[in-house]
C-alpha cells in the first residue's frame, strides 16, 4: 500500500473556491475564506464540530458561525473540492478532493478509524472491470469496512502474581 500523497495544482483552494463561487453569483466572504483556509491547513479527516473548534483557537480573534459552517461544508462538496467519507458518532467525516490523489478507505467499524491507501493493482481491476462493461471511468471511490488491527488485537492482560509462580 502507498501512503496518499498530495498533488500539484494549478491555483490554490481558495482560488478554486472563489472561482466556484462566482459561478453560482455568490463572493467569497471572509467567514468562508477563513472557513477554507482551515479546512485546507492540514490533510485529516474532519467533521463540522472540528473545524469550528480550529477557527475559535486562531490568534486573530475571527470567528465562523455555525450556520456558515454547514453552508460552506455543502458548497465546496458541491464544488467537488471535500467529501464525505463516514459517519462517526452522529457525525458526516470529510476529506480533501481537491489537491490529493486518488485513494481508498478501509473504515473500522469498533473504533472508526480510516486507513487511506493508494493500490496500484485495486486501480488496475476497477478500471478493467469498467472497460469490460464499456463504462467509462471518471474515478472510483472504495471503503471496505472491517475492524482495525489495533481493535482486533486480543486484550492485553496484567498477569496476576499467583499466575507468575
Amino acid at each position: 500500500m502507498k501512503e496518499v500523497s498530495s498533488v500539484d495544482v494549478a491555483i490554490s483552494p481558495i482560488e478554486k473556491f472563489q472561482e466556484y463561487l462566482a459561478t453560482r453569483g455568490k463572493r467569497l466572504t471572509r467567514e468562508r475564506m477563513i472557513f477554507v483556509e482551515e479546512v485546507f491547513a492540514d490533510h485529516e479527516h474532519f467533521d463540522a464540530d472540528t473545524v469550528i473548534e480550529r477557527v475559535s483557537r486562531r490568534k486573530d480573534g475571527r470567528s465562523v458561525s455555525r450556520s456558515t459552517v454547514y453552508r460552506v461544508l455543502s458548497l465546496l462538496e458541491e464544488a467537488g473540492m471535500i467529501r464525505k467519507v463516514a459517519r462517526q458518532n452522529d457525525r458526516d467525516v470529510y476529506e480533501h478532493d481537491y489537491g490529493y490523489a486518488q485513494h481508498d478507505h478501509f473504515i473500522c467499524e469498533k473504533c472508526g478509524d480510516l486507513i487511506e491507501f493508494s493500490n496500484d493493482s485495486v486501480r488496475e481491476v476497477v478500471e478493467q472491470i469498467a472497460a469490460e462493461h464499456g463504462f467509462r471511468l471518471s474515478h472510483h471511490r472504495l471503503e471496505a469496512h472491517g475492524v482495525c488491527a489495533k481493535c482486533s488485537a486480543p486484550p492485553q492482560r496484567r498477569h496476576r502474581k499467583l499466575d507468575m509462580i
